[in-house]
């Protein structure tokens, strides 16, 4: 006991003494990115389909550009045959079709079928003689026939297989009884615990979804370990800024132009599948596009597109539906990144009772404790691989 004499005030206790216990607001706030999961919330929206096996494969095929480049110089006075770098490019001049110089105008017509790199032509049909460059692209202009002559020679195409795998995701969280019987200012530890682990579950699947790679591990044994293969590592259709900024105007690496932008926009990003097409940015990319609105895009609010609130920027070419990526901001070197997704060409593929599940009671029998867990066993599907992009590394904006 100590004897204080004068007037008492709150500081004279500390807090140790358990005289003055404070004051604490119940319960507790969660800090979390805005909508934590928006390609989850999106396919979820739109494409998902079970599949009765953890891998799953789909047929891609695509009309063939039929173009051929030059190997080797040509006067423009040579008859000889021309060479081509790509036998299988090849096949599709057969003899009878028109095939025209890109540079000059020149056009020539097939005058025999061949399997190799070699290109049997007339030259210069109905005009003037031109040289053709190393090089040079040379593509396939229709087909002109003789008169009385016979059918030409078939052309098919094979389409390709795709394939990815459906990964087992598992997030678990576990409370002692004791902790259940107590008394907690901030609430339920159970309840909190399991709002937790779904909001984490529902985060390590997007991850997957854009950072995952391919690959099925002891793939003969009872116990293989399949991982799912996200956008950016399947994804053939990638812009480097980083190297590419000359082509789309910028004067440094990572820079590029609002012109250039739209240019990539015309000749890559919309040059196959939908004319609305969803781009999901980091925080840099988002200003980028920002000031580009200002100027011209005028910006467009679209509330609960697909269950998620978008920007429209219409161009040209089709709408950008562009959607600031809230764990963009959380990742290493994504704030400069735009992963552009096509979804009608993209689906959520999960496995026959195996979509996401909470399971209870996952305990040991003598455990004094409660365990629960959350599981799915999921995957990406790309339909088509082109319709989609990845640009990265854009890290500045080139007036």
């Amino acid at each position: 006991m100590a004897a204080i004499q004068g007037m008492r005030g709150s500081g004279e206790w500390s807090a140790d003494q358990d005289v003055r216990p404070t004051n604490y607001r119940e319960l507790f706030t969660l800090l979390e990115p805005n909508g934590n999961a928006p390609l989850n919330a999106m396919l979820a929206m739109g494409s998902s389909e079970p599949t009765d096996d953890a891998t799953f494969k789909n047929f891609r095929d695509e009309l063939p550009d039929r173009k051929l480049t030059v190997n080797g110089a040509i006067a423009s006075t040579s008859t000889a045959s021309i060479t081509i770098d790509a036998s299988d490019d090849n096949k599709f001049a057969i003899a009878g079709a028109l095939v025209v110089n890109s540079s000059t105008g020149e056009v020539m017509h097939v005058t025999s079928d061949t399997t190799s790199t070699t290109l049997a032509v007339t030259r210069n049909i109905g005009g003037t003689s031109h040289q053709i460059a190393d090089n040079a692209e040379l593509f396939v202009a229709g087909f002109a026939a003789a008169e009385g002559g016979t059918s030409p020679t078939a052309i098919s195409f094979d389409a390709s297989v795709a394939s990815n795998y459906c990964q087992i995701f598992r997030t678990a969280f576990q409370v002692s009884n004791t902790l259940q019987s107590t008394y907690l200012r901030t609430g339920d530890k159970m309840d909190e615990a399991m709002t937790k682990a779904l909001k984490l579950h529902m985060s390590d699947i997007e991850r997957a979804m854009f950072f995952g790679y391919k690959h099925e591990a002891s793939g003969s044994t009872a116990s293989p370990t399949r991982y799912t293969g996200g956008l950016i590592n399947s994804l053939t259709n990638v812009v480097d800024i980083t190297t590419d900024y000359a082509s789309y105007g910028g004067s440094a690496a990572g820079a590029m132009t609002e012109e250039g932008f739209d240019s990539l926009l015309i000749s890559t990003i919309f040059k196959y599948g939908s004319n609305q097409k969803i781009a999901f940015v980091g925080e840099n990319v988002a200003n980028h596009l920002q000031q580009y609105g200002k100027d011209r895009w005028q910006p467009t609010s679209v509330e609960g597109a697909y269950g998620v609130n978008l920007v429209r920027y219409g161009t040209f070419a089709g709408d950008l539906m562009v959607h600031l990526h809230p764990q963009f901001r959380q990742i290493p070197n994504m704030k400069n990144s735009m992963v552009i997704v096509d979804f009608p060409y993209l689906s959520y593929r999960y496995l026959e009772g195996r979509d996401t599940q909470l399971l209870e009671n996952r305990q040991a029998n003598d455990a004094d404790s409660q365990k629960h867990e959350y599981l799915s066993e999921c995957g990406l599907e790309l339909i088509q691989d082109k319709t989609h992009a990845y640009i990265k590394n854009w890290s500045a904006r080139k007036n």
